[in-house]
């Protein structure tokens, strides 16, 4: 799949505000920082379609941006960021539980993890949130120009490891460089799989 047209569509602070069409949401989270808004603008071909900011806990809203007019990338604000009040925070995970397990546009769930990190115990919460609510999702690592190419593999296998406590068979799994490009074919080729099956 090539993205040839990527446009912002608008921004929700809850689900009744989202687009109201047939178009399939296509969804990206993770914890703040991870890489998100880099991925977005990597896998879009646009550099300042999703806002990228050093400062985590940016994005606030559930962000819709058309694609081809086909579908939608869905950027959610990021979960678990300590600095934003309790009461921001408690928001944050609102609009986010509501959109992933009430949003009937929600077709597929990309969960971002940072590769050279430990699996946290906030990214493992939500994913056993997203398994016990059947949400269909996957696993991309981001970050991998920053390990060499076994220490990437090591990560992938550390995370493996983790899940196969609690999973039967793992989610799809992506490892990817918004630096240098790195995942994107595989992750468009699945969103196109995806957005067929």
């Amino acid at each position: 799949m090539q993205i040839v047209k990527a446009e912002f569509r608008c921004s929700s602070e809850r689900i009744s505000q989202v687009p109201k069409d047939d178009l399939r949401d296509i969804a990206f989270i993770g914890r703040s920082n991870v890489g998100k808004s880099s991925l977005i603008n990597m896998l879009t071909g646009r550099t300042g379609l999703a806002k990228v900011s050093g400062t985590p806990g940016k994005t606030r809203l559930i962000n819709h941006f058309r694609i081809d007019d086909a579908w939608y990338l869905v950027d959610l604000p990021g979960y678990g960021y300590a600095r934003t009040s309790k009461r921001l925070r408690d928001d944050f995970s609102k609009i986010i539980t509501d959109y992933v397990l009430r949003c009937e546009k929600l077709h597929f769930l990309f969960v971002l993890v940072d590769i050279r990190l430990e699996p946290q115990k906030i990214d493992l919460r939500f994913i056993e949130m997203l398994g016990g609510h059947g949400v269909p999702f996957g696993i991309v690592f981001t970050k991998a120009d920053k390990l060499s190419q076994s220490q990437a593999q090591r990560s992938v296998e550390r995370y493996k490891a983790v899940l196969a406590e609690q999973w039967e068979e793992f989610p799809p799994m992506f490892v990817s460089s918004s630096a240098k490009g790195a995942g994107r074919d595989a992750i468009l080729a699945f969103i196109g799989q995806c957005l067929d099956g």
